[in-house]
């Protein structure tokens, strides 16, 4: 379980891109209606970050159109590595650009997004309130941001999330969001029953 939650956390070699599909199924659900809660429409700039198996670069890339433009970041070289080979064509042709970064530092310019997601990745940040802030620096005024998390009840009775998780209450994300001068907009709920996963749908 330890080993299994540092790969989640930090995908790294041939365990981290099996981690990387493993991903992709479990997340495609929850993030396609983060990319719908975003309100995408073509042109626009998008950003997945902490993208993890890159199911999300493909919805976004689709929802942005060939005139738009979307970011992927994330702090394991080898899901850059591999979502780089996946979308060659989309990276040559300036569609799509990767950066190896973290959350809490965001290699963009002010405002340079129309809107941002990120599905299962807080529970790996330690300086959330800093990740919150940067995020609302780089979406431009009134844009969405869609945080994805599982319940924290739930996740709390799996066995990996023993090892190095930090699971927050939504109402603490909230606090920590309106702290920086993030707007709630929407809570969603993907799933049923109490462990169902929360979308919380922000503005800048």
């Amino acid at each position: 379980m330890k080993a299994l939650a540092r790969q989640l956390a930090h995908p790294r070699g041939l365990g981290g891109r099996f981690v990387a599909t493993m991903l992709n199924r479990a997340n495609r659900t929850a993030v396609t209606r983060a990319v719908a809660a975003l309100e995408p429409t073509p042109g626009d700039t998008l950003a997945d970050l902490g993208f993890g198996g890159g199911v999300g670069l493909d919805l976004l890339l689709d929802a942005v159109g060939p005139s738009g433009h979307v970011v992927g970041v994330d702090v394991s070289k080898t899901v850059i590595d591999r979502a780089a080979r996946t979308h060659r064509r989309e990276v040559a042709n300036e569609r799509l650009s990767l950066h190896l970064a973290s959350m809490t530092q965001l290699p963009l310019e002010d405002e340079a997004l129309d809107g941002a997601l990120s599905v299962n990745t807080i529970y790996f940040i330690e300086e959330l309130d800093r990740a919150l802030a940067e995020l609302g620096r780089v979406t431009k005024p009134a844009g969405r941001i869609v945080i994805g998390l599982g319940d924290p009840d739930a996740m709390a009775r799996e066995p990996v999330t023993r090892h190095g998780f930090q699971l927050r209450p939504v109402a603490e994300v909230l606090t920590l969001a309106g702290d920086v001068g993030l707007t709630f907009d929407q809570h969603l709920r993907v799933g049923g029953g109490e462990g169902a996963m929360h979308l919380l749908v922000l503005r800048s």
